[in-house]
């Protein structure tokens, strides 16, 4: 008998979702409505030292495999490949001493390096 590998397909699950709070959806429209653009996209990228960062693009046209995620008029499209790593992610935008910046509360990261631009998800 040969044993055949499943392959891992991200459209086979049901998606927990992105959430932005008030303060990021309100930033997210007014960056859509200064640069003429639809929104902006949440992916991520190999880097740092945990080993995913955050990337936050804007968009203009969404790709045929984003999955948008609508708030109080804001949108944010996530590439499928990136959901199981940030599923369930609420993006914030807060006010850090003279600095204003996205955050990102991911119950997926079981660990962030210490300047918090990268995290570590666990195998499951």
């Amino acid at each position: 008998m040969e044993l055949q590998s499943e392959t891992f397909n991200p459209a086979d699950f049901a998606w927990r979702g992105i959430s932005m709070t008030p303060e990021a959806a309100a930033h997210v429209r007014e960056l859509a409505a200064k640069q003429h653009v639809q929104g902006i996209r949440l992916g991520i990228k190999t880097s740092g030292c945990a080993g995913f960062a955050y990337v936050l693009d804007t968009v203009t046209e969404p790709k045929a495999d984003d999955l948008l995620f609508e708030s109080e008029g804001a949108k944010l499209w996530v590439p499928l490949q990136a959901m199981p790593f940030i599923d369930g992610t609420e993006v914030d935008y807060v006010r850090e001493g003279l600095n204003q910046i996205f955050k990102f509360y991911n119950p997926k990261a079981q660990h962030e390096c210490g300047c918090g631009e990268s995290f570590g998800v666990q195998a499951e």
